[in-house]
């Protein structure tokens, strides 16, 4: 019957011409058989003379072969132009309410169901994009508020600590007005820090998308208020932090929250694994900043080296709750938004160093 079927080329035929040719072709077989049987029937009349039961047999015979013409029709021409597409169908039909949009479905026919086949095919694949760019745009959401709770943790714990400073010591007049206003100013630049980053991340999709506001600062205030983020963050974890400078006092344009979440990032990352100290170098020259944090721990592992600037990348370290592996992922990506970069690297007397490069206008 298949050798039939593809004889007659079906497949090429749209669904009325396949119907059509179908019922020709059964008409002319019938006909065929239905005068072989009269055929037959005369034999038997002659042979037998006039008998009652020719004709009933005769007539039986005839709608029992216009009967089985049109089932074999319909056999037909479900078999060669409804079965596998319909197969097709509901086998696709069960991949995507199983959410498996890996598959992909061809019929090699002109017909009507060819044309739905490729319809369906298309949706599909359509589909399947849509999905996937959900998931990317999930993820990516997923991934920015995590990194958001990662880099408010640091302003908080330095707000924290100037207000149990002022709390324990103001009281006793301990501390001289010119420290008092030092760490207000502090504590207000961290506030106006953390107001301008939840502005953006309200507004942005993904890390990429973080805008860049440059502001003209003098280098010695910002490495000031970078150098008491650091020691906060070195005493919380009982770290002796030294710093050290290479640069003459200049004017420089920057965007300071991306740089002081670099900056905070990298010294939090540095005081996981130091021993005893912590050590920053500040170097500005030829139109590049360039920050240097170094800690006295065991350096860098081989893979750390090649991995450490993945998301999510924690190393041996898997106390979800503290380290989530986006610090120096995070630090590399602003670097690269301020025309810089991130290296990583082990000190030549051991311990771990990560330089952050960015670009800056300088006037002397």
């Amino acid at each position: 019957m298949d050798k039939f079927m593809n004889a007659l080329l079906l497949k090429r035929f749209s669904l009325l011409q396949a119907f059509i040719l179908l019922c020709v072709v059964t008409l002319i077989v019938m006909l065929v058989v239905i005068t072989m049987e009269f055929v037959l029937a005369e034999n038997l009349r002659q042979r037998f003379g006039e008998t009652d039961w020719v004709l009933p047999s005769l007539v039986a015979t005839v709608l029992l072969t216009v009967a089985a013409g049109i089932v074999t029709m319909a056999v037909l021409f479900y078999r060669s132009k409804l079965k596998r597409p319909l197969e097709l169908l509901k086998q696709a039909s069960e991949n995507i309410s199983a959410n498996d949009l890996s598959f992909s479905i061809s019929y090699d026919s002109r017909d009507e169901m060819g044309e739905l086949i490729s319809v369906f095919e298309n949706m599909r694949s359509q589909l399947e994009k849509n999905v996937k760019t959900l998931w990317r745009s999930v993820e990516e959401r997923k991934q920015l508020n995590a990194i958001f709770a990662h880099d408010l943790r640091t302003p908080l714990s330095v707000l924290k600590g100037n207000a149990e400073l002022l709390s324990t010591y103001l009281p006793e007049k301990k501390l001289s007005e010119e420290k008092v206003l030092d760490l207000i100013h502090t504590m207000n630049l961290h506030i106006l820090r953390l107001e301008n980053y939840t502005e953006a991340m309200n507004s942005v999709q993904k890390l990429e998308d973080v805008p860049m506001q440059h502001h003209t600062m003098d280098t010695i205030s910002f490495t000031t208020v970078l150098n008491d983020s650091a020691e906060q963050i070195a005493k919380q974890s009982g770290i002796r932090f030294v710093s050290n400078s290479e640069y003459d006092n200049t004017i420089i344009q920057v965007d300071p929250y991306i740089i002081m979440q670099i900056f905070e990032n990298m010294v939090a990352n540095g005081t996981r694994y130091a021993v005893s100290q912590l050590n920053v170098h500040y170097d500005i020259q030829e139109g590049m900043m360039k920050i240097t944090v170094s800690d006295d721990g065991p350096g860098f592992s081989d893979e750390a080296l090649l991995k450490a600037v993945l998301p999510f990348y924690r190393g041996e370290v898997w106390d979800a709750s503290e380290h989530r592996g986006l610090g120096l992922y995070v630090c590399k990506l602003f670097c690269e938004k301020h025309e810089g970069s991130l290296q990583i690297a082990n000190g030549p007397n051991g311990g771990g160093s990560v330089t952050a490069s960015f670009r800056t206008q300088v006037d002397k």
